[in-house]
């Protein structure tokens, strides 16, 4: 079947969220394809998941930006969110601060706003970065905005568990510090993924394709879910969905 690669990665990430165990889903500004499969995996599990978008009104409940936010994640009122990174690297720290060397750095950045505090107390954060090369997953980032893994001697209920990109899925495994590819997108190949990732990581003898959507999933995404993201993001609709959508 013909789908949009959005519509792909969108799919993709709707499937981690369909976990019993997350229930508030945060999505931070900027995130089209995480809110909008946030607000998929909501529509397939008849409403069990709680969506909020900090980026417009329409599906944002909080009043107070990201203070409020911050609260919520803190008290533990938050069951996942979404990170990116300018670099991210093997031990899944995320560089959003600036590439060279601190504080001469080559190129800066938006700066780690809230990230270091959501990676800490939100239990399922998943890393999304489409782009997927060697000047992003690099073997040591730059900075450090926010750490992948603490001693045990710190208190983390939060974490990095699983990592999307244009190419594969990967999950995190903060024991040994380290990814494990789980499965390669259609289309791509795992020598593709090791010329593109500057990090090494863990590779399973038989490594699945990832799976594309369903007719349910396009269905929904092209009614529904293009006319909801379209409220908050309609550049966005328009490309993917069609520009009657954003209009």
């Amino acid at each position: 079947m013909s789908y949009h690669k959005a519509e792909f990665l969108i799919a993709t990430v709707a499937r981690l969220l369909d976990d019993p165990m997350v229930r508030h889903v945060a999505v931070g500004a900027a995130s089209p394809i995480p809110g909008a499969a946030a607000l998929l995996t909501q529509a397939m599990t008849n409403g069990r998941l709680r969506v909020s978008i900090i980026h417009g009104d329409a599906n944002n409940p909080f009043t107070d930006g990201g203070r409020e936010l911050f609260d919520a994640a803190g008290q533990g009122r938050i069951d996942a969110f979404f990170l990116g990174g300018v670099q991210i690297d093997g031990r899944a720290n995320i560089n959003l601060v600036g590439t060279g060397t601190y504080p001469q750095s080559e190129r800066r950045f938006a700066g780690s706003f809230g990230s270091a505090h959501m990676y800490f107390v939100i239990p399922k954060v998943i890393l999304f970065r489409p782009e997927h090369t060697r000047r992003v997953f690099v073997e040591a980032v730059d900075f450090i905005s926010a750490p992948g893994i603490s001693t045990p001697d710190v208190y983390r209920p939060g974490g990095p568990k699983a990592l999307v990109t244009e190419l594969c899925l990967m999950t995190f495994h903060p024991k040994i510090a380290r990814f494990r590819l789980e499965t390669i997108h259609p289309g791509h190949t795992l020598e593709e993924i090791l010329d593109n990732t500057g990090f090494e990581f863990d590779i399973p003898d038989d490594i699945p394709t990832s799976a594309e959507p369903t007719q349910t999933e396009l269905t929904l995404l092209r009614t529904r879910i293009s006319r909801e993201i379209a409220k908050t993001y309609p550049v966005f609709a328009g490309q993917v969905f069609g520009a009657d959508t954003a209009a």
